[in-house]
């Protein structure tokens, strides 16, 4: 019973400490005139992603292990309807469960310039 109330109170604080970090830390935005892919990217992917595509702090405080966008050899074993599909339905169905889907929320014009600023992410820079 003991242990339990210890655990519980350690929960409780880490959960205090996450809502603290969330509410203080600003959220990434992207530069003025950014383009429309970038919009798209800081508004519904770099809050796991992060903005250069390997990760945020926020995912890793709530141990979420988001792909590494910026990882080249990796993303080049990614087609871009995997890309799409993966944005667009999320990653329930293939063992990605992390990843939601986004088909209610971006047209699929909004996913195709999401899939091209992907790529930009690990290309030579």
């Amino acid at each position: 019973m003991r242990r339990g109330l210890g655990i519980a109170a350690l929960l409780l604080a880490l959960g205090s400490i996450a809502a603290i970090l969330i509410a203080v830390l600003p959220d990434a935005a992207p530069p003025p005139g950014a383009p429309r892919s970038q919009q798209l990217y800081v508004g519904h992917c770099a809050s796991c992603h992060g903005p250069r595509g390997r990760g945020s702090w926020r995912a890793y405080l709530f141990l979420i292990r988001p792909g590494d966008l910026a990882d080249r050899s990796r993303m080049q074993g990614l087609a871009d309807p995997y890309l799409f599909d993966l944005i667009k339905r999320g990653g329930a169905d293939i063992g990605k469960p992390g990843m939601p889907g986004f088909g209610f929320h971006l047209t699929d014009a909004e996913i195709e310039e999401l899939v091209a600023y992907v790529r930009s992410l690990s290309a030579p820079r």
